[in-house]
């Protein structure tokens, strides 16, 4: 019987008109959702979270509206991607909606900072982890010293996994995609077991009486749960770290020349890979709740008495991991993460290159980062990437830098999905073959709450915020002055 969802192709359907070979089906869409989204952050972000809203009932509700937001951020990227299935994605809904500035601005940031520096972050995280089993990748293992530079282990093995995944994405999409699948596939089970165990043999009484006694209250905590404007503020900072565990989720597009039945596979891909990460996420919290009490002390020798706020290096996963089962579990979660953040470092190699080459085929990039390699992907923009991703590695400048463009990242969000409601004005005959479910409350909505974050983050977060709008101010002057260069030589 015939499936929808991969349908049967003439070998002249399996490659798109750009070159790129067809190989996408909705299972690997759904794999490249739900591996972009999980990296490390879910097994940290909470610690950071619980200090901020203080309450766990106010810590769960992040979550929720985190959930919500990124569910509608994928319905409503949905019809764009339905509009324009191409590579390139975000990049290419931009530029229809606005114009090739705003769209090279995007493209700027996403290269400098963005993909990058997300790469370079996960690879670092994932050598971390594996530290935890072979102890010589290790920070403080330092294999190479000049001056004050310093070249550790970790780093060393963080710039070889990023080599090996970029050559191993320039082999093909479908080399790519097998990882993916993989490693995909293995941390939603290994999430669902981590899930099953927390349930089943780690709740504990003391726990649940600190937790869900006071749910909406401080629990024990040092200080008060922060009430009126404070309250916005605190919810709105502690978003920050929510809303980037379950970022990636729109990465997808970024193949769209790439992909099986573009138009139904991408919206789909998104909304159910988006709903299946936040569901995951949400009972993960859940579970640390039942588990571990929100608020302990820094100065306790077990994980338990530290609690969530004061988990070692904020690792509640591990914390969780070592009360339900001793050092043999922590050893556990910290293959479980070291699966995520390959898993996850992956999605992001595999994706970003293709935003490369659609700013190259516009003319506002070097003219090789818009060619094809015999597999048909654009090996160039994966291997400047991986230069580029690797460097940050070295620099250990990559955390601040992810930092900064916080606030960009959410500004490219509020102005794609301000491009749904543009488009409908703009070039209103154009054929949707999926609608914004929702349009125009829910969309509008999600502008809505994300400017409100913005501007929290604006008033309360400074030095993250303004040198994330002074790296995008910067593409500015490169279009015009670069971008004119590109397009004479594209000439």
């Amino acid at each position: 019987m015939r499936n929808d969802t991969t349908p049967l192709l003439s070998e002249e359907e399996k490659t798109s008109k750009s070159g790129f070979k067809r190989e996408i089906t909705l299972f690997d869409a759904i794999m490249v959702v739900t591996g972009g989204m999980i990296g490390s952050g879910i097994f940290i972000v909470t610690a950071d979270i619980s200090r901020t809203v203080v309450s766990p009932g106010y810590m769960l509700l992040v979550w929720v509206i985190s959930g919500f937001l990124t569910m509608v951020g994928a319905i409503s990227y949905g019809e764009l991607s339905s509009m324009f299935p191409n590579v390139g994605g975000q990049y290419v809904y931009l530029k229809e909606a606005y114009n090739k500035m705003v769209a090279f601005l995007y493209g700027w940031t996403l290269f400098l900072v963005i993909q990058t520096g997300v790469i370079a972050a996960v690879a670092v995280a994932f050598a971390r982890f594996t530290g935890v089993l072979l102890p010589w990748f290790s920070e403080q293992n330092v294999l190479l010293q000049v001056g004050g530079f310093q070249f550790s282990s970790e780093q060393l093995l963080a710039i070889a996994s990023i080599i090996f995944l970029t050559y191993i994405n320039s082999r093909g999409v479908k080399s790519g995609k097998l990882i993916q699948n993989v490693f995909g596939s293995t941390k939603l089970i290994a999430l669902f077991g981590l899930i099953i165990l927390g349930l089943l043999l780690g709740i504990n009484d003391t726990a649940i009486e600190a937790n869900f006694s006071d749910f909406w209250g401080p629990s024990g905590a040092a200080s008060a749960v922060p009430t009126g404007m404070a309250l916005v503020s605190a919810l709105g900072i502690a978003m920050v770290g929510a809303l980037f565990s379950a970022d990636s989720w729109n990465n997808i597009g970024f193949s769209g020349d790439e992909i099986v039945n573009p138009k139904r596979t991408i919206v789909l891909s998104m909304v159910i890979g988006s709903a299946i990460v936040m569901g995951i996420y949400l009972v993960i919290n859940l579970v640390y709740l039942l588990v571990l009490p929100m608020h302990g002390t820094a100065e306790a020798a077990s994980a338990f008495g530290q609690g969530i706020t004061f988990a070692e290096n904020d690792r509640v996963a591990t914390a969780v991991a070592e009360v339900i089962g001793g050092y043999q579990a922590t050893v556990a979660i910290a293959i479980l993460i070291m699966i995520s953040t390959f898993g996850c470092n992956n999605g992001a190699i595999l994706s970003g290159a293709r935003v490369y080459y659609a700013i190259a085929k516009d003319g506002l990039f070097f003219e090789r980062m818009g060619r094809l390699n015999k597999q048909g992907v654009p090996a160039a923009g994966l291997w400047l990437q991986c230069v580029w991703a690797c460097l940050l590695c070295l620099s250990g400048t990559y955390g601040d830098l992810l930092d900064y463009v916080v606030f960009a990242v959410m500004l490219f969000y509020i102005l794609t999905i301000i491009g749904v409601f543009v488009l409908r004005v703009k070039r209103p005959d154009l054929p949707r073959p999926y609608k914004a479910f929702g349009y125009p409350v829910l969309p509008a909505l999600y502008v809505l709450l994300a400017s409100a974050i913005c501007i929290i983050l604006l008033i309360d977060k400074p030095n993250f915020t303004w040198p994330g709008l002074i790296i995008v101010a910067l593409g500015v002057p490169v279009f015009y002055l670069f971008g004119n260069k590109f397009r004479r030589l594209k000439g």
